[in-house]
């Protein structure tokens, strides 16, 4: 019998990481291989071979490809936005240099911040005659002369990506496509994103940024997916060979392919092509809807999770199952209003480098010695200590990587944290620690911000661990949060790419319609929430789902009159009647009494204002369910050995190997758990148990509340 699989891949800065799952059988194979940043494909295509050589099957055994990618991450974090342009109203030239009166969190006082670059020099702005009032009244109409002497400018000085964003296009998008028109006549190889299909929301200077920046990841999202989707055809084809050269955008291929959205959902490579934008945080989101379906198997609906990479560490919280989403996010500078899973990224990764400030003060990340060289134990030309480094002296680690394929120098390490501890005048063993310890507290802080800081108590969250660094210092951040636990998922390394399995195709549109409440016509609301859903359900059309298969559902982004952000909460199916519209209004109170500690319910002069109307379309996925681990034999037959590791003092542990451990085994720490993909060190006064899913649930015997914890 023909074998069918589906395949996810996540492609980070490190390593690629790749799962399969056997359709029929619920199998499933993982891999790991180095990714390679100078032509990602080679890593995915290498990837993907793994996998279909250890099952023994070829390319036409692959039903469908799903990947989350750091392609437009990567490009705006580096800041290699170049060659971009902006065209706007008549009088609206400065609309990025005037931006928000904002300070980013952390700079207590704005004369200490200094203002990132605005992403298009104010002389790569051209404007046009022509003007809509805020209802989507013309007030002038467009200037088709000045739209031409804007284009040909840009096209004399080779400025090939544009994106334009006219005064309240969100209502009436008639000048922009208008603008639009010109620009393919006159400039006909530039690339263009217009503000009224990226993000029909008002909020110009939002809305301005996260059109270039759709623009400018608009033509590398492009060629990386034509290329990625041309070797899958070869491979479903049966060809060894990796190029299709000359292969469009456009083109499909027999292997169903799909790219990991911001927003939790996945879309076809021919749909993501033309909404580049929403895959600006793929990788993070696959994450945590992976630990989010790990976690519910295992009885834990309530989590916070942290994704520990070689670079940086992603935390998010799950809730009844479901990460939380925003609108509110940034990648690198550039604010992004985009649906996203609610993503804290800190720069406190395996790779992030100790240093010492002038000051004299122990310091970690956020600068990372990245892949290449990496940490000093990798042996290829680092010269700064970094958390690795640390957890490879302390013997938290093993001396090699992915089950032996990656030796690690030793004493390298130990050199780079001798000539650290020096510096300090510390032992190596005390400067080791306090790297670890100040990673620790990084990764802790990024967990209070999206708990603490949204109003939810972290002592009531179990943390699910996972990356290749995820789960080291777990247990620290236990006793450091007041934590109830971690759960240690089976295969942590790889458990974005299962993420990547069981993620629906899902679209989000979004239109702003301001009213107070009091005036709403329950018939313009049905108005709104029926042309969105109509351009939801015509997209999950085009992907394929029948008409059976599709799911819808409503949002509204509500706030009390005056205020300046808003809260979303959920619309309930059905006509939309005055019933329908004060049962919102009372979900909102209660969602910003939850938010914010209190609520205007009882104040009749504090009206209900509602802002954007938002409809969500959703197309099932079948998913691989959560396997069940064979009953254990007892945690001595999985011993290995033992090794020196330090826990507060050098301590004979005991190594232990995860493959050989089963449901209801259970390891009281001093100990180290090691597998494939990732390590998890026990301290004493640690246990793990394995659960009946194969994950790993660490407690702590007897809770120890620290100084400074929760």
């Amino acid at each position: 019998m023909t074998r069918r699989l589906r395949i996810g891949i996540d492609t980070g800065g490190t390593f690629t990481d790749v799962v399969a799952v056997d359709e029929d059988s619920g199998e499933l194979v993982v891999a790991k291989t180095p990714s390679t940043p100078s032509d990602p494909a080679v890593g995915f295509m290498t990837g993907v071979h793994r996998v279909l050589d250890a099952l023994g099957v070829g390319g036409d055994a692959v039903s469908a490809v799903s990947h989350g990618t750091t392609v437009a991450t990567n490009k705006l974090l580096e800041g290699k936005v170049e060659n971009l342009g902006l065209i706007t109203n008549e009088g609206y030239e400065f609309l990025l240099e005037i931006a928000r009166q904002s300070v980013p969190d952390g700079y207590g006082n704005s004369y200490f911040w200094v203002k990132p670059d605005r992403i298009v020099p104010v002389d790569r702005v051209r404007t046009v005659r022509g003007r809509l009032a805020f209802d989507g009244t013309e007030i002038r109409p467009f200037v088709e002369a000045d739209a031409i002497r804007a284009a040909r400018w840009f096209r004399d000085h080779n400025i090939d990506t544009i994106g334009v964003c006219f005064l309240h296009s969100y209502v009436d998008d008639a000048h922009e496509q208008a603008m639009r028109a010109v620009l393919e006549r006159e400039h006909p190889r530039a690339t263009v994103s217009i503000s009224s299909e990226v993000l029909p929301e008002y909020r110009e200077y939002e809305r301005a940024v996260t059109t270039l920046v759709d623009a400018a990841v608009k033509p590398d999202i492009r060629r990386y997916v034509a290329t990625l989707a041309g070797r899958l055809a070869d491979l479903s084809a049966g060809l060894s060979s990796g190029l299709s050269a000359g292969l469009s955008a456009g083109r499909r291929t027999s292997v169903p392919f799909y790219v990991m959205k911001s927003n939790g959902g996945v879309l076809s490579a021919d749909e993501v092509v033309d909404q580049p934008i929403t895959t600006v945080l793929s990788g993070p989101a696959a994450g945590a809807l992976g630990a989010a379906v790990v976690a519910e198997a295992a009885g834990f609906p309530q989590v916070v999770t942290l994704d520990g990479g070689g670079t940086s560490t992603d935390v998010t919280v799950v809730v009844d199952a479901q990460p939380g989403l925003t609108t509110e996010g940034t990648i690198g500078d550039y604010p992004s209003k985009v649906p996203m899973v609610d993503v804290v990224t800190v720069g406190a990764g395996g790779g992030s480098v100790a240093w010492l400030s002038p000051e004299g003060t122990l310091k970690v990340g956020p600068r990372s010695a990245g892949a290449d060289p990496g940490p000093m134990c990798y042996g290829h030309g680092g010269v700064e200590p970094t958390v690795t480094d640390a957890h490879v002296l302390l013997g938290r680690i093993p001396p090699h990587l992915l089950g032996g394929e990656v030796p690690l120098d030793v004493e390298a390490a130990a050199a780079g944290i001798d000539a650290l501890a020096r510096r300090l005048d510390l032992s190596r063993e005390r400067c080791a620690t306090g790297v670890l310890e100040i990673s620790a507290w990084n990764q802790a802080n990024a967990l209070r911000q999206v708990t603490v800081k949204r109003g939810l108590d972290i002592r009531d969250f179990t943390m699910v661990t996972f990356g290749g660094s995820g789960s080291l210092l777990a247990c620290r951040l236990v006793d450091i949060l007041g934590l109830d636990g971690v759960l240690v998922p089976l295969n942590p390394g790889n458990l974005s790419a299962y993420g990547l399995l069981t993620v629906d195709v899902r679209n989000d549109y979004v239109q702003t319609a301001v009213a107070k409440a009091s005036r709403l016509d329950p018939a313009r609301v049905q108005a709104g929430y029926d042309g969105l859903r109509g351009r939801a359900d015509a997209a999950l059309a085009r992907e394929g789902f029948a008409a059976d298969e599709r799911v819808f559902v409503r949002t509204a982004d509500l706030r009390y009159f005056g205020q300046a952000y808003e809260v979303r909460v959920e619309v309930p199916e059905g006509p939309v009647t005055e019933g329908l519209l004060r049962s919102v209004a009372e979900m909102f109170h209660h969602e910003h009494h939850a938010l914010y500690g209190y609520d205007n319910r009882a104040d009749t002069r504090q009206q209900v204002e509602w802002v954007n109307l938002r409809v969500t379309g959703i197309g099932p996925i079948r998913k691989p369910s959560v396997p069940e681990a064979a009953t254990g034999r007892g945690a001595e037959t999985a011993r290995t050995g033992s090794r020196p590791v330090y826990f507060d003092g050098w301590v004979d542990t005991a190594v232990y190997d995860r493959a050989r451990l089963g449901a209801g085994d259970e390891v009281a720490g001093p100990a180290v758990l090691e597998e494939f993909s990732s390590t998890v060190p026990l301290p004493p006064g640690f246990s793990a148990r394995v659960d009946g899913h194969g994950n790993f649930v660490v407690e702590r015997s007897a809770r120890v509340q620290e100084p400074g914890g929760q």
